[in-house]
C-alpha cells in the first residue's frame, strides 16, 4: 500500500472534508463559520451531525450530509464542503432540500407553515456557475413580480473560493473563502477577523489530537482498500471480458471455415458441442 499518497492530517486544508468535519463538530466553530456566511450573528446551535444519513425510504435514494444542526430558534443547517467539480449539484442540492424538509414535520402535523428555515449551503473550490462570485445565493423569486418572493424559509446558498467581486461581499468571507483552501498560520496572520483567529485554533487542536490521527489514518485506509479493491474488480471483470471477447471471435472463425464447406448449423453445434441457438444466432450475425 502506497503510503506515502497520504496528505498528513496536519497539510489538510479545511477544503477537506475529512477535517472540515472535525472541525464543525464544535458547535461554537460551526457558529462562527455560519456567521461570516450569512453576514448576521447565529444563534446558539445543537452539536453538529457530521456524515448524517437521511433515508426517507427503501425505496429511495439516502443522502449523506457533511455537517447538519439546529439552531436555538429551529433554523436547520446543512453544510456541505465540496471540492471536486461536479455538474449536478444544483439538482443536488434540490433533492437534499425535499430529503431534509420531509423529515422536519412529524406525521399528523396539519400546518406546513411549522416548517423550519433551512438553509443548505455547498462551499466549492470552483465557480460552479461561472460568474466570477464568492456567493450565490437563491431564493424563489416570482418571475413576474421579481419584488415577490415565495418566502417558503428556503435557501441554498453556493460559495466560490476563487471568487473575483472583492467589493461586493464582506472582506470577513472573501478572508474565510481563502482560508478554506489555504489553511496555514500565515493566512491567519494576514486575517483581521477574530472569528477566523477562533476557527483556526480550533483547527490546530484537531491536527494535534492522537485521537483525530488514528481516525484519519483509518478513514484513509478505508478508502484506500476500497479503491483497490474496485480496481481489481475492474482489471478481473476486464480480464474475464477480454477471455469471452476472444472465445467468441476463434468461435466465429471456426464457424465461417465450417459455413464454407457447406455444414449446417445443426452440424456445426454438434462438431463444437454448443447450443444449436447459439450457432444460429452467431450465422445471422455473418449476414
Amino acid at each position: 500500500m502506497k503510503k506515502q499518497n497520504r496528505v498528513p492530517l496536519q497539510e489538510l486544508n479545511l477544503a477537506d472534508r475529512f477535517l472540515f468535519d472535525e472541525v464543525m463538530e464544535d458547535p461554537q466553530t460551526h457558529r462562527d463559520v455560519l456567521s461570516i456566511i450569512l453576514g448576521r450573528e447565529i444563534p446558539p446551535l445543537k452539536r453538529a451531525e457530521t456524515e448524517k444519513e437521511v433515508r426517507i425510504s427503501s425505496l429511495a435514494r439516502s443522502i449523506r450530509l457533511d455537517v447538519f444542526t439546529m439552531d436555538a430558534n429551529t433554523d436547520v443547517y446543512d453544510t456541505e464542503m465540496q471540492k471536486e467539480w461536479k455538474k449536478d449539484l444544483a439538482k443536488r442540492s434540490r433533492y437534499y432540500q425535499g430529503v431534509i424538509d420531509t423529515g422536519l414535520l412529524t406525521p399528523g402535523v396539519p400546518n406546513y407553515n411549522l416548517l423550519n428555515s433551512t438553509y443548505i449551503i455547498l462551499i466549492m473550490t470552483f465557480d460552479l456557475f461561472g460568474y466570477g462570485k464568492y456567493c450565490y445565493t437563491f431564493k424563489p423569486v416570482c418571475q413576474e413580480v421579481p419584488e415577490c418572493t415565495l418566502g417558503d424559509g428556503a435557501t441554498r446558498i453556493f460559495l466560490n473560493t476563487r471568487g473575483k467581486n472583492d467589493n461586493e461581499v464582506s472582506p470577513e468571507l472573501v478572508e474565510f473563502l481563502h482560508y478554506v483552501e489555504n489553511t496555514t498560520d500565515q493566512t491567519v496572520q494576514t486575517s483581521n477577523s477574530e472569528r477566523i483567529h477562533k476557527i483556526h485554533d480550533r483547527v490546530r487542536k484537531v491536527r494535534q489530537d492522537e485521537k483525530v490521527g488514528v481516525r484519519y489514518m483509518l478513514a484513509w485506509e478505508e478508502k484506500y482498500f476500497a479503491q483497490e479493491e474496485a480496481r481489481e474488480i475492474g482489471l478481473a471483470e476486464g480480464r474475464a471480458e477480454g477471455r469471452a471477447e476472444g472465445r467468441a471471435e476463434k468461435l466465429t472463425e471456426l464457424i465461417k471455415k465450417k459455413l464454407a464447406k457447406g455444414q449446417t448449423a445443426e452440424e456445426i453445434a454438434d462438431a463444437l458441442e454448443e447450443p444449436v441457438d447459439t450457432i444460429c444466432e452467431m450465422i445471422a450475425n455473418l449476414s
